[in-house]
This record gives structure tokens, sequence and C-alpha cells, in this order.
């Protein structure tokens, strides 16, 4: 679709504030699509702007917005989605002094939504910029990828004050089946930290159980057999031995974004147990050139003792 134009956008006042998306990666693009759907007007802007434009051309209720302070202009939830700590800080330094002159037509004024999977120590940084431009903003990274966000079945992982979060609750509903309130300031991004660890290292293990099958002479399909639909089955996990037994590894989760999020939550030290040597092998994938394919790259590798 084409960027916005250069009139004022004002709501009707029956009719939801716009939603900002900024970040039309795997993950923005998705939400942007999926707010849309629901009926809300959706701005969508991206660093590069042609992937916004692209993301937009068939997401009903999706516009690409070109100018970041067009993209905001308005909003009553500001979504940001972007690859890191550095991405969103920067971005923030442009969006808020914008939001916090211009007159909102939300009651108690727009609310930055934090998707960003940044780490506690940025999250804390970014929390500071929006404390000094008085902005209110929500710690609230997401469990879930591009698939759940396109069903609005994204778990939210949130902290901050709970009246904020009430001001933002219709827009993370349309997007996610639950909202959990973990803390009041960085306690989300260290949770998804975790999150994303175990992820991670649930992917490695089912890697090395199937190459452990065809080491011992047993056809792989079948441990996905006796796994799936019974108390050991991880649907996350029988997803994931899907991809490795096609070897094919369309990105929901890419083997880049993994390794940076345990570079994240290793910060200040080595990573406990076996993580350390996941990590070690999402280094291996990605300096092979395969870090934008699905983690699930990693049954590429081989086994534990591989990369």
């Amino acid at each position: 679709m084409s960027p916005a134009p250069s009139a004022p956008d004002t709501p009707a006042p029956d009719v939801p504030a716009p939603v900002a998306v900024l970040g039309a990666g795997l993950l923005g693009s998705a939400m942007a699509a999926r707010l849309g759907e629901r009926g809300r007007d959706v701005r969508l802007w991206n660093r590069s702007p042609a992937r916004a434009v692209e993301a937009a051309r068939d997401a009903p209720g999706v516009r690409a917005v070109e100018d970041l302070g067009r993209a905001v202009q308005g909003v009553g939830v500001v979504l940001t989605v972007l690859r890191d700590g550095d991405a969103v800080a920067a971005v923030a330094r442009r969006v808020l002094p914008a939001l916090a002159q211009r007159a909102s037509p939300v009651p108690g004024g727009p609310v930055w939504v934090q998707a960003s999977t940044v780490g506690p120590r940025a999250a804390g940084e970014l929390r500071a910029l929006a404390d000094e431009a008085g902005v209110a903003v929500l710690d609230a990274p997401v469990s879930g990828s591009t698939d759940p966000a396109r069903r609005g079945a994204l778990t939210w992982l949130v902290a901050g004050d709970p009246d904020v979060l009430e001001r933002a609750r219709p827009v993370l509903d349309d997007l996610g089946q639950r909202v959990q309130l973990v803390g009041a300031r960085e306690e989300a991004s260290a949770l998804k930290l975790v999150v994303n660890a175990w992820m991670t290292g649930a992917t490695a293990v089912m890697a090395d159980a199937l190459a452990l099958a065809e080491r011992l002479g047993t056809d792989p399909a079948a441990l996905r057999d006796v796994l799936d639909g019974g108390p050991l089955g991880m649907p996350y996990a029988l997803g994931k031995a899907a991809m490795m037994t096609s070897g094919a590894y369309p990105a929901g989760f890419p083997a880049e974004l993994a390794l940076k999020d345990l570079d994240l939550a290793a910060e200040g030290g080595a990573l406990p147990g076996a993580l350390e040597p996941v990590r070690e092998r999402l280094r291996a994938v990605t300096a092979s050139g395969r870090g934008r394919e699905d983690v699930a790259v990693l049954a590429e590798g081989g086994d534990a003792t591989s990369g």
C-alpha cells in the first residue's frame, strides 16, 4: 500500500485510536496484519521503507508510513518490534518527544508497548528514556512467533504499571490469548530470555534425539509417533522435528536471533549447563551462513559434539 497522506489522522470519538507498529520484520508484519484484520487502523513503519510497503500490500487496514513522526501521530498504542536494544533506542529517541508533545485522543495518553527482545539491561535503559519523556511504557515481549501472532494466540509477558497495562490491553488482547503481568520494571525482558533459552535448548535436544535414532538404526519418524499426543509430546519441539525431517527450515524463529538472545542471557557470565554448548552450535550455524533459517537448522550440525 502507498504511504499515508499528509493530512492529519484524527479518529472519530467512537473509533479506536490508530496503532503504530514500528518494525516490519517477521513478527512485526504478522502483528500488523492481525490488528488490521481486527478492524484497527494500523500504521506500519520500518527503517527500510520497502519492507513495510511489501508487508502492507495485502494486509487490510495496514498502511505503510515512511515518516516516523506521521506513523505515531494520534495513536493510542505504539508497538516496537525491532531487532535489538540499540535499534529500539535509536527509534525511541526520535519518537518519544513527538508522543509527549502532541495531544492524544486516548485518555491518559499513548502507551509505548516495547515488544522487542532486548534483555533486562537494555529494557531498563529504554524505560529511562520513556520516563524522561513522560511517556507511559510497558516492557512487553511475547512468547510466540509469526504463526501465533497471525492467529492472535501470543502470550504477553508484561512488566509495568497495571493501570497502563489496562490502557493497552485491548490491543494486546487482539494479538494474544494471555497477558501475564510479571513485574513492575524489566522482569518481562528477563523472563523472555529464559523462555527463549528453553525453546532453543528443546530444539537442540530434539535434533540430537533424532540423530541418536539414526545412529541406533531406528526410524526417526518413530520417535515423533511415540511422542505425539502423549505426555512427553511438546508441540513446539514436534513442530521443529517435522522441519528437521523434511530438511526445510522456513524461519519462524531464526537461528541468528536465537543466538542473539542467548548472548543477551549470557551478559555478565557464561550460560549454565547445556545452554553454553547450544550457544556454540548456534555460532557455528550463523558462521556457516544459515543464521536466517529457523533455529531447527541446528539439526544440520549433527549431535551435541558437532560445531
